[in-house]
């Protein structure tokens, strides 16, 4: 059995459900339960998101649901949706999910979920340059990888994300938006954009190309660029 470990936690507002998907989780020796939450509500004030590998996320919770709750994570471990129905598969995919298991739980079904979960978090540890976010676009929450990005756009109140496959208007300021980003891969050039180190195809002292793009390299941003540039 490989010997990754993965922290959890548990959003299920029924007791007796909780108690054999905790049983299960107990069980499995790849998995290391942290918390228990009864609704959206305590998990989101809780912030059960955050400090953990992977939420057991029940989708009829009462209060807020667990899409709604998923849809207030402004970073997301990965999840595993658990329901009495299969009605809700189809919209799980616009969450990426890593798996969706139905009720009553069996423990073979269960297994397949974790193992899935385990190979995500194993690629993620050896391939650095897939890790990912996500961000709120068009009313739907999408999964960027980091290596994808080519640069970040200011549009007045919201940033343009440009990516390999496709662009997102993104409610958020610059700055904001910076701070989502890894210092090792990312510098702002200039006050309207941020780009990707990994894409740079040529720059001198005032302009940097980016697959193609001509964006103008700031004055106050130069030496700092440098400096990027050479540690990248």
């Amino acid at each position: 059995m490989d010997d990754l470990k993965l922290t959890c936690v548990i959003i299920e507002d029924s007791i007796l459900h909780s108690e054999v998907l905790a049983k299960l989780v107990h069980q499995h020796p790849n998995l290391s339960l942290t918390k228990t939450y009864r609704n959206g509500i305590e998990a989101k004030n809780n912030k059960a998101n955050e400090n953990v590998d992977l939420i057991f996320l029940t989708v009829e919770l009462p209060f807020i649901n667990g899409f709604d709750l998923i849809e207030t994570f402004k970073e997301s471990p990965q999840i595993i949706l658990v329901s009495s129905t299969p009605n809700h598969a189809f919209r799980a995919f616009d969450y990426t999910v890593t798996d969706y298991l139905l009720k009553p739980l069996l423990p073979l079904r269960f297994d397949k979920a974790v193992k899935k979960a385990l190979y995500n978090a194993k690629l993620t540890t050896n391939h650095k340059d897939e890790a990912h976010f996500f961000v709120k676009s068009n009313s739907r929450k999408v999964k960027i990888n980091y290596i994808d990005i080519k640069w970040i756009e200011a549009l007045g109140d919201y940033v343009k994300l440009v990516t390999e496959k496709s662009n997102h208007i993104v409610l958020s300021s610059m700055k904001n938006f910076e701070k989502k980003l890894p210092d090792s891969q990312f510098v702002r050039i200039h006050k309207s954009y941020i780009i990707n180190l990994k894409r740079i195809e040529k720059f001198n002292n005032t302009m940097v190309e980016v697959e193609g793009k001509k964006i103008t390299l700031s004055r106050s941003r130069r030496d700092f660029f440098m400096s990027a540039i050479g540690t990248s």
